[in-house]
């Protein structure tokens, strides 16, 4: 008996590890907000990646398999943010990093967009600074802390979106300027898209007819709330001979929700990165 608690209290552990340690996870910015309160940077469309000092893993706690001189150069300061090729390169940057054996030319165009220090003390403007000092004492190209600003109003914060998305960007994070470190969502961190967008798991594959026999024609997904539907467009070529597998998990875009809670206008963007 007293084996079996051991081997059970082992399993725990190392389920818990290998799904990783809770993050910070962003809401959508609401009406009601003041975002004068907020400190904005760009959503950089990257790679979440968490550093403990000695691992880096991805957001399901797997571990990354990066270079062995790219991990050699990070501090033992934990760091969280995402790793980042530059704006419109996300399926390169995610066949790089999701590679067994990393590939050298590869890392070297990866960049470290960090935007959080895990477990870190004081307030997020306090720990922005620090991580500051941190990437200017290692003056290293490849890690960089994202960008921090002030909007003082919802117009200015328009204005500053519309550049970053005619530039190719995907939006702009809010981060509570005064916030302490805190996981889960909530309004300590907000997202501002042109579209929304949110995940579903992949239930089913829908054939395609017409110019997509053989292909995927659609995916029935479902979301955390237990609603099912299909998502139709977004698909490139490639996806839809090669459709993301039943039971992954798929980001998609939306506009709004009609009366029975189905989003609306719904597209596919890609499968989510974590291995």
């Amino acid at each position: 008996m007293k084996c079996a608690g051991l081997f059970v209290g082992l399993l725990l552990v190392l389920t818990q590890f290998a799904e990783g340690k809770p993050l910070l996870l962003a809401n959508v910015l609401g009406p009601d907000v003041d975002v004068s309160q907020y400190l904005v940077s760009e959503k950089y469309d990257g790679v979440r990646a968490v550093w403990d000092g000695k691992t880096l893993r991805f957001r399901s706690g797997n571990v990354v398999n990066a270079p062995a001189w790219f991990l050699a150069k990070l501090p033992l300061t934990p760091l969280d943010g995402e790793l980042w090729m530059g704006r419109q390169k996300f399926e390169v940057l995610s066949g790089a990093v999701r590679r067994q054996v990393p590939v050298d030319a590869e890392w070297q165009k990866i960049t470290y967009m960090i935007f959080e220090q895990p477990d870190g003390v004081g307030t997020f403007s306090e720990r922005i600074a620090r991580l500051q000092q941190v990437a200017a004492a290692l003056n290293w190209q490849q890690l960089k802390v994202a960008e921090q600003m002030r909007v003082p109003d919802r117009a200015a914060l328009n204005l500053l979106l519309n550049d970053v998305v005619k530039g190719g960007g995907e939006g702009l994070m809010l981060h509570r300027a005064d916030a302490p470190y805190v996981t889960g969502r909530g309004n300590t961190l907000l997202k501002l898209k042109k579209h929304l967008d949110t995940e579903a798991v992949v239930v089913a594959h829908i054939p395609g007819q017409g110019k997509y026999q053989g292909m995927l024609g659609a995916l029935e997904v479902k979301t955390p709330v237990g609603v099912v539907f299909k998502i139709g467009t977004g698909f490139t070529d490639a996806a839809r001979k090669t459709p993301p597998p039943v039971g992954s998990t798929i980001t998609y875009t939306y506009r709004d929700f009609t009366n029975n809670g189905v989003p609306r206008f719904a597209s596919y963007v890609r499968i989510r990165n974590d291995p």
